[in-house]
């Protein structure tokens, strides 16, 4: 086979930095390790002001913002003059041409599980776009089973066209020496033993049910710390009114945007990370705390149990006792955070971005 022309859109990235455009950019960075760099062509918005850049791949810039009623039409216009054989739309909705085969990346479909945890023209945008998009694709990626299946249940997709390619977290989730762990907490006034929550602040991450399992803890005679970082979403007003209801407010730090660094800080000085979603399509800080060597606490939902297998501890995320009573096992009995902390960094190691990166490019050249 030729080598193939591959464009990878980036263009997210210049208005959500999140998980989904980390995921694009970790990717694209992938791919050079099995490919040829040559082959790529990184497609950013011209808005962009940290573009990714990666010797010898192409770069293109565009006017067409990610999300907008015309993208599907004025995108692949302008595309049409890289002579693209796959254009790869790692947010789900590709042009309606732009490109010889279409490949898309559906993360998962919480907006058709749980409707009312969106707002009501991000609901309306979703909608209209997934039914068309998982047809008009030539390969469907989906990042877990669990997102396989909904596809399956949902959207009646033949699982024959959708691929599995588990993500990975960045190698700079590690452990690391206290001395860089000490300063960070300090600044943000933590001291050991403190909870941690990590992903962008909105109704399915389930941030009250976590305020919930909060107080009952602290009305057992536990009273952790609980940092929550990440950012603030859509819809995430309730968040600051459970705190005031519970009296929460000396019990909790909201740590808004952290680097890299921060981050990795956070991680390593946390005794748990509680990840209590409604659902999730892969679950990053998860995988990111296990690389860390941090118990983990999630959800028995979508693709979370997945990620973890038997290396963390589950919970019913309708149930904020069942939150509060996995906490209090592992603040309680270091041994158990223990054990947890070695198998959360074996599983830890199933997961790498060469393998995303290979079975990436086996999607793409089984569609040519």
């Amino acid at each position: 086979m030729a080598s193939m022309r591959i464009g990878i859109d980036l263009r997210l990235h210049a208005y959500a930095p999140g998980g989904i455009s980390r995921y694009a950019r970790r990717l694209a960075r992938a791919l050079t390790e099995v490919i040829s760099p040559e082959q790529l062509t990184l497609i950013a918005h011209r808005r962009e002001r940290d573009p990714l850049t990666l010797p010898g791949a192409r770069a293109k810039a565009v006017w067409t913002p990610p999300h907008h009623p015309l993208e599907k039409w004025s995108l692949g216009a302008e595309l049409l003059t890289s002579r693209l054989d796959i254009l790869h739309s790692t947010d789900f909705i590709p042009p309606v041409w732009g490109a010889r085969r279409l490949v898309v990346t559906v993360h998962d479909l919480n907006f058709l599980h749980y409707p009312d945890y969106l707002t009501a023209e991000a609901r309306r945008f979703y909608n209209r776009q997934i039914s068309w998009a998982v047809m008009r694709a030539d390969g469907i990626l989906v990042d877990s089973y669990a997102t396989q299946q909904d596809l399956v249940d949902l959207l009646h997709v033949s699982p024959k066209r959708v691929t599995v390619v588990h993500l990975a977290a960045d190698e700079r989730f590690k452990p690391v020496a206290d001395a860089k762990v000490t300063p960070v907490l300090e600044r943000y006034e933590l001291g050991p033993g403190y909870l941690l929550f990590v992903g962008v602040w909105e109704p399915r991450k389930n941030l009250p049910g976590l305020l919930d399992a909060l107080a009952v803890l602290r009305g057992d005679g536990v009273c952790p710390m609980l940092a929550i970082a990440g950012r603030p979403g859509w819809l995430y007003g309730e968040i600051y009114t459970k705190i005031q209801s519970l009296e929460l407010q000396s019990c909790v730090r909201f740590i808004e945007a952290p680097g890299m660094d921060e981050l990795v800080a956070l991680y390593n000085g946390a005794s748990v990370l509680v990840m209590p979603s409604f659902y999730e399509g892969f679950g990053f800080p998860a995988l990111e705390a296990m690389q860390c060597g941090t118990p983990v606490v999630v959800a028995d939902r979508a693709s979370l149990p997945e990620v973890v297998g038997d290396a963390g501890l589950l919970i019913d995320p309708d149930d904020p006792s069942t939150i509060a009573e996995a906490c209090r096992r592992l603040l309680d009995d270091p041994d158990l955070r223990t054990h947890y902390r070695e198998a959360g960094i074996r599983q830890a190691q199933r997961f790498s971005w060469r393998a995303t990166a290979e079975k990436t490019l086996a999607a793409y050249r089984a569609v040519m």
